[in-house]
Parts: structure tokens; C-alpha cells; sequence
């Protein structure tokens, strides 16, 4: 939407349900699974890994620049203010205002919240444009996930399912493979013994220097990105990157030393050679398609950044 729309309650209602039944789909069986107390190692991560709450990702935004009519309930929201009449705004539609809305206020994201965010902004900015300025890379075969498992008797596992493998085959798959891993949010899940085993030592300081468009956490990421944003971003570009980290999750547990089996999840045997393959041309896949939602991120903190 163009920067001075004004959205009528008639008009921004019915974006606002179809948004949350969008991602309806994702947090509901998240939240029965809560209530009756049962873990997923796949579909729970997005929403225990991250910060954003089920809640909050049902929540519409439209972005910096688009003012609400009758939206009282946002009031309350973080990083909303009641607007004034905004110089030179638009309705986006010509015709008369619908006879049955109800009055309310005026809302908009707070241009003094935006101008708290910016050091934010910036930082999400430069890892974003450092991300895509690299290939993507397509080697990794997702070893992560068995360096997080090496050595499980001594260590443990992170989730309570069984190692497709055993212990012992995990083990030799993870020290007869040359480990890339180039995410430190998944280095740092590497137990002691496989950390070594790693040809890099990603940290939390340096990340600009090591992330790149191939890895899928990177991929998964640009979901955490954009929920950092809101609600100076639209929801459609936040539900856009959950559902692409949606099914980079899939593929990052199919792929993982876990059998899953039980949860009608094939597992990628990227201990064979056609398993990698297979892994690779996922990778290229996400990363191909993580390329413009990369892309439209940097755009949105450029817009924010003026």
C-alpha cells in the first residue's frame, strides 16, 4: 500500500481476518498440542525457538504509513499511536464512508517508534545485504543437526525421538563428514565434542563475516527479521518468511539423525550419496526462494531508514 493510505474499518477488517486465518493453519495445532501437552520436534520450533508468540503473529499490521479508521483495539498495541489527519492522505477507495462503521480512532504505526528502532533497523539492514552479497552454499548437507546429537550418551539429544542410525552410526556419520556449518545459532547446539569438529567458529558478534544465502537457518531466519520489524512492516511479508521458515523446518528435520518416521516424515539419508543430492537441490531451492524475501526485507528497512 502506498505511504498516506487510509483504510476504512469496511476495508481493513477483511485483511486483517484473512491474515490470521492464513496462519490459523500453523498456531492452532500448535496450541491444541500445548494445551494437551505434547511436543513436535518439527511444527513447535517456529514457535519455541523464536521469540514471536502464536498471538502475535496473528496480529495484522500494515505498515509504516498506512492509517486505520475505527481501530481502537491497536491503540494498545506496541509501537501505535492515534494519528492526526495526515497531510496529503488518501482513502483508497472514492466512494462514501460505509453508513454502518462504527466510529473510532484514527491509528498508525508511530513515526517516533520508527526513529527508536532505527540502530535495529540498521543491524538487521547490513546482515541482510552482507547474507546476499555471498553464493549460497551448498555443502553443508546438513550436518548440524547430527553435530548437536554427536556423542548422545555423554551429551543427550535435543529431541526425545530415536537417532535413525543409533548413537554409534550417528557418531561415524558426523566424524567421517568435513562439518561447514556457518550459523552460529546452530554451532552453538554442537555438543563439546563436535564443536572442534567444525571447520569454522561462527560467534554471535560476527555474523555479517560468516552468514550466507545456502544455510537454511539463515533461510529461517528472515522470518525472525521480519517479526523484528513489526509492525513497521506489513504482515503479509512476516506470514510471507514464516511459511518459507515453515518448510525449510521440514526439510531441516527430515534431514536431521532423527527417525521421524511416526510423524509421516521421510527421512533425506544425507549419509548417502544420493541424500545429498537430494539435500542440495532443497538447499538451492530455499535459498532461491529466499532471495526476494531477502530482497523486499532490505527494501522495507531502507523505506524505514529515510
Amino acid at each position: 500500500m502506498q505511504v498516506g493510505t487510509v483504510l476504512s474499518r469496511a476495508e481493513w477488517e477483511p485483511l486483517a481476518e484473512a491474515h490470521a486465518a492464513r496462519v490459523d493453519r500453523y498456531t492452532r495445532p500448535h496450541l491444541e498440542r500445548r494445551e494437551a501437552r505434547v511436543k513436535h520436534p518439527v511444527h513447535d520450533f517456529l514457535f519455541t525457538y523464536y521469540s514471536q508468540r502464536p498471538a502475535q503473529l496473528r496480529r495484522w499490521h500494515p505498515g509504516v504509513g498506512v492509517a486505520l479508521e475505527d481501530a481502537p483495539e491497536h491503540e494498545g498495541w506496541k509501537g501505535y499511536r492515534v494519528s492526526t489527519t495526515l497531510a496529503g492522505a488518501r482513502c483508497s477507495t472514492s466512494g462514501p464512508a460505509d453508513s454502518g462503521a462504527r466510529s473510532g480512532a484514527r491509528v498508525e504505526v508511530d513515526p517516533a517508534y520508527v526513529a527508536s528502532q532505527r540502530p535495529l533497523v540498521e543491524a538487521i539492514r547490513r546482515l541482510l545485504v552482507a547474507t546476499a552479497s555471498r553464493p549460497a552454499q551448498l555443502g553443508c548437507f546438513g550436518l548440524h543437526e547430527w553435530a548437536m546429537v554427536h556423542r548422545a550418551s555423554e551429551h543427550g539429544t535435543r529431541h526425545e525421538w530415536p537417532l535413525r542410525l543409533g548413537e554409534r552410526g550417528t557418531d561415524e556419520v558426523v566424524e567421517g563428514h568435513r562439518i561447514t556449518c556457518t550459523h552460529f545459532d546452530a554451532f552453538r547446539f554442537f555438543t563439546p565434542s563436535a564443536r572442534p569438529l567444525n571447520t569454522l567458529s561462527p560467534g554471535s558478534k560476527d555474523r555479517e563475516e560468516f552468514e550466507q544465502p545456502g544455510c537454511l537457518h539463515a533461510g529461517m531466519d528472515l522470518y525472525k527479521h521480519a517479526f523484528r520489524l513489526s509492525p513497521m512492516v506489513p504482515s503479509e511479508l512476516v506470514a510471507d518468511c514464516f511459511e518459507l521458515a515453515w518448510d525449510i523446518r521440514v526439510l531441516d528435520m527430515r534431514a536431521s539423525p532423527y527417525d521421524l518416521a511416526d510423524l509421516g516424515l521421510d527421512p533425506v539419508r544425507i549419509e548417502t550419496a544420493e541424500g545429498k543430492r537430494t539435500y542440495a537441490d532443497a538447499q538451492a531451492a530455499f535459498a532461491e526462494r529466499g532471495a526476494p524475501l531477502r530482497a523486499r526485507l532490505v527494501e522495507a528497512c531502507d523505506a524505514l531508514l529515510v
